[in-house]
């Protein structure tokens, strides 16, 4: 989880989760206050959207990583097949 995946709800603890296992009356589950469900909604969408922008900027980068990996070991080879002539 993220700090955008949790903005809703308050993520338990160790103890709070143990806790749950015997509140049968769903006393402890706390979420994080708006003021109206409007700004709940567009609070939720904006955390929505900057986790995919993090995740689409781990994945860039993770491309980034492998594409350069690829062209040192095209060109390594490269090199390899030049001198064994």
């Amino acid at each position: 989880m993220t700090k955008y995946s949790t903005f809703l709800f308050a993520p338990p603890s160790f103890l709070e989760g143990a806790a749950r296992a015997i509140d049968f009356g769903d006393f402890l589950t706390e979420y994080n206050a708006a003021p109206n469900d409007e700004m709940a909604d567009s609070i939720a969408l904006t955390a929505d959207w900057l986790a995919i922008g993090n995740d689409m900027r781990a994945a860039m980068a993770q491309f980034a990583r492998e594409l350069e990996a690829r062209r040192i070991a095209h060109a390594s080879a490269e090199c390899d097949r030049i001198t064994a002539k």
